[in-house]
C-alpha cells in the first residue's frame, strides 16, 4: 500500500502473525488433502475383501468343503476382530493426522451408495452360489472381483478428495 508516495511496511508482530497465518493455512490443507485410509489399511480391508467369498463359502457350502465349519466360522471371526482392529487403528492415525475424527456419513453418496450395495451382494450372492451349484470358481472370482472394487473405490475416494481440497 502507498500513501502519499510512501511505503507503509508491516510492523514484526503483523510480519510474525502473517507467517504463523500461512503455516496454520498450510496445515490445513495439508490435512485436507490427507487421505483417511493409509496404504497399508486399503491393502487390508482388500486383502479382507478377497477372503471373505471362500471363508464363507466354506461356512454355507452344503456339505464340508476343505475344512470343517467350525473352522470357517473361527476363521471368519478371527479375520472380523483384525479387521474392525485395523479400522480403529486407521482411523485413530486419521484423527491424530488431521484432528478431525473420521466420519463415514460424509463421502460422496454416489461412491459410497453403489459399493454399499453391491459389495456386500457380491460376496453373500457368491457363497450362495456356490453352496448351490458347488463350484469353487464363483467365490475365486468373488474374491477378484471384490478386491478389484476395494482398490477402485480407494482410487476413486482419493481423486474426489483431491478435487474437493
Amino acid at each position: 500500500m502507498e500513501t502519499n508516495g510512501d511505503v507503509i511496511r508491516p510492523t514484526p508482530q503483523q510480519a510474525r502473525d502473517a507467517l504463523a497465518d500461512t503455516e496454520r493455512i498450510r496445515a490445513s490443507t495439508t490435512a485436507l488433502s490427507a487421505t483417511p485410509w493409509p496404504l497399508w489399511f486399503t491393502t487390508a480391508l482388500t486383502l479382507y475383501i478377497a477372503a471373505v467369498p471362500p471363508v464363507y463359502g466354506g461356512m454355507v457350502a452344503a456339505s464340508e468343503w476343505l475344512l470343517p465349519k467350525a473352522a470357517w466360522a473361527t476363521v471368519m471371526a478371527v479375520m472380523t476382530a483384525a479387521y474392525l482392529a485395523l479400522f480403529a487403528a486407521a482411523a485413530s492415525s486419521w484423527k491424530k493426522r488431521t484432528g478431525v475424527a473420521l466420519r463415514l456419513d460424509v463421502l460422496p453418496k454416489r461412491a459410497t451408495v453403489p459399493m454399499a450395495v453391491g459389495l456386500p451382494a457380491l460376496l453373500v450372492g457368491s457363497a450362495i452360489a456356490f453352496r448351490a451349484t458347488g463350484e469353487p470358481v464363483l467365490l475365486l472370482a468373488a474374491s477378484a472381483v471384490g478386491a478389484a472394487v476395494s482398490i477402485a473405490f480407494h482410487l476413486t475416494f482419493v481423486r474426489l478428495h483431491r478435487k474437493n481440497s
